[in-house]
């Protein structure tokens, strides 16, 4: 039975891809190198350490990488961050899963301060009993270790008892690497056959899709 639920925000929560993907070819192009939207829209979800290498070379990331970040958040937070909406019903679905008795935890590559921001925008800052952000993790997904750092803050609850809820196949890579199960969602722009692939359980179009179908989702299985 679900004692617990982590969930990924962006793309999963928050309609927010398309936006960081363009902050990010736009830092790119700044700092002189040119990527393709679609590239860069695939690796979102990763943290900026897993995201760079696979555009520059270590020689690159060495000289440029901390400045380049700095410049994507700075974009970011100026141009796009005001776009970003939640996805329907966020809010309906955690007071779901809290009156149902679980814990709700985030657990987003995001930095600490945005994370603050996103809670707001979904509406859900007094819903959360724990949370985690790249600022909590040595790497970022596919590595497990945000996934981790969330298990440790929802206290006594076995791994068995907790799912993971996000929209790309990172999710379901980093969430598998801690023992953890995922509810894949189609609303950050992967496919039901991608996150499938990556191990996600059951997949839902948005969050609204998942409440709407709570009772034959994992997440109400009887013990």
């Amino acid at each position: 039975m679900a004692k617990a639920v982590i969930f990924d925000i962006d793309g999963t929560l928050l309609d927010s891809v398309d936006l960081h993907a363009r902050a990010w070819v736009e830092a790119f192009r700044d700092f002189g190198h040119t990527v393709e939207f679609q590239e860069v829209r695939g690796q979102i979800g990763k943290g900026g350490d897993q995201l760079l290498p696979v555009f520059l070379s270590p020689a690159e990331i060495g000289s440029q990488g901390e400045g380049l970040e700095k410049h994507r958040s700075a974009i970011f937070k100026e141009r796009y961050l005001p776009e970003v909406m939640a996805f329907p019903d966020v809010r309906r679905l955690f007071q779901r899963l809290l009156e149902h008795g679980m814990k709700v935890a985030l657990a987003s590559s995001a930095k600490g301060d945005e994370l603050e921001t996103y809670k707001q925008i979904a509406g859900i800052e007094d819903l959360i009993d724990a949370e985690t952000s790249s600022d909590d993790a040595d790497k970022s997904k596919p590595h497990p270790d945000i996934f981790e750092a969330a298990i440790q803050r929802l206290g006594a609850v076995p791994r068995a008892a907790i799912y993971v809820v996000g929209d790309t196949p990172y999710d379901a890579e980093a969430a598998g690497k801690a023992g953890l199960r995922t509810i894949g969602v189609t609303c950050g722009g992967w496919s039901e056959d991608e996150l499938k692939r990556a191990g996600c359980i059951e997949v839902y179009a948005d969050p609204a899709d998942l409440l709407d179908r709570y009772d034959e989702s994992p997440l109400a299985e009887p013990e």
